[in-house]
């Protein structure tokens, strides 16, 4: 099947064709036409599956009708971090070339004056993570009674980071006829009475990652003492051994980043930390630089465990085993 099949427009079509994409992925392939429809999507997708682009894409068809007005935006994406949403909002950029919607990004750690002037402008697009959302909210610079799509991204990941209470709040503001797009990897009980009291009649579309059986990735289990001095004497023999062109190296824990990422710095491998108590003009710095390769070796916790694209990556390490089995 190719993207022409699915009802996009030819403007979208052709910025598709621009990007360099023919056949649609599984869930973009049964996702956008229900998405066109007016239906509300409950998917079960993981990174790797194409899942951004599956509600971007109709979304600028839908969109491209009407006209925003100041400070009330006609559809809203919740994603649960600050890499995530930039990642979003670079898909609108692409896709969206060839139609005129103005979008917004609401994240934390920047300033709130050229947030708040965007969306004087008013917005067809508006991305949030769900803390700078509320408090952009309860400023008075923000009306949701205008929003006719909604987007609930890696719900899971929500539910992780304590952001549950923050989402209900904000779809409380929002009018109740409205079509809602839920994404998550997994349905624990509490997503799952998300999704119940969100959605009305959704289609359900469940995929597998492309990635989960991929036969190019080869696992390897480093057995080593549990002392973190230790711990950080092996990874650093690996990486001596191994023919690393690029690593991400997870840690659990923001602290565990910054003396892994020193260690490293100190013995001379070309290290930098990614956690969520950098500021995001660092953040974004440093994911930019580890991308155009001026980092090799990029330590983080799970802000970079979903969703961060990063072409021809070689390596990744779990320094620590994670906390979730699918991250």
């Amino acid at each position: 099947m190719t993207f022409r099949e699915l009802g996009l427009s030819d403007e979208v079509l052709k910025a598709v064709a621009d990007a360099g994409y023919e056949h649609p992925t599984p869930i973009q392939e049964q996702a956008i036409p229900q998405v066109l429809m007016g239906r509300d999507i409950l998917g079960c997708a993981q990174t790797g599956t194409g899942k951004t682009a599956s509600f971007t894409l109709p979304m600028i068809d839908i969109l491209a009708q009407g006209r925003a007005r100041a400070r009330m935006p006609r559809s809203l994406i919740l994603t649960p971090t600050r890499e995530l949403a930039a990642q979003i909002a670079e898909n609108f950029e692409i896709y969206g070339k060839y139609n005129k919607l103005a979008m917004a990004l609401l994240i934390g750690g920047e300033n709130f004056g050229p947030q708040m002037e965007k969306l004087d402008r008013g917005v067809d697009v508006l991305i949030a993570t769900p803390g700078r959302l509320i408090d952009h909210f309860e400023r008075g610079g923000l009306l949701l009674t205008d929003v006719k799509i909604l987007v609930i991204d890696e719900a899971d990941r929500m539910l992780d980071m304590g952001f549950i209470p923050d989402v209900e709040r904000i779809v409380s503001f929002l009018p109740k006829i409205r079509q809602t797009l839920f994404f998550s990897a997994t349905f624990p009980p509490e997503v799952k009475r998300l999704s119940d009291s969100f959605l009305i009649n959704p289609k359900q579309i469940t995929v597998s990652p492309k990635i989960s059986t991929a036969e190019t990735v080869q696992h390897f289990l480093a057995p080593t003492r549990s002392k973190d001095f230790e711990k950080r004497e092996t990874l650093r023999r690996i990486l001596k051994a191994e023919k690393v062109k690029n690593a991400l190296i997870f840690c659990n824990r923001k602290r565990d980043v910054d003396v892994v990422a020193r260690s490293l710095k100190r013995h001379g491998f070309l290290a930098a930390a990614l956690h969520g108590d950098m500021a995001q003009s660092a953040r974004t710095e440093t994911l930019e630089a580890f991308k155009a390769g001026d980092i090799t070796y990029l330590v983080a916790t799970d802000v970079a465990g979903r969703g961060i694209d990063i072409v021809g990556l070689s390596h990744v390490f779990n320094f620590d085993v994670p906390f979730h089995a699918e991250d």
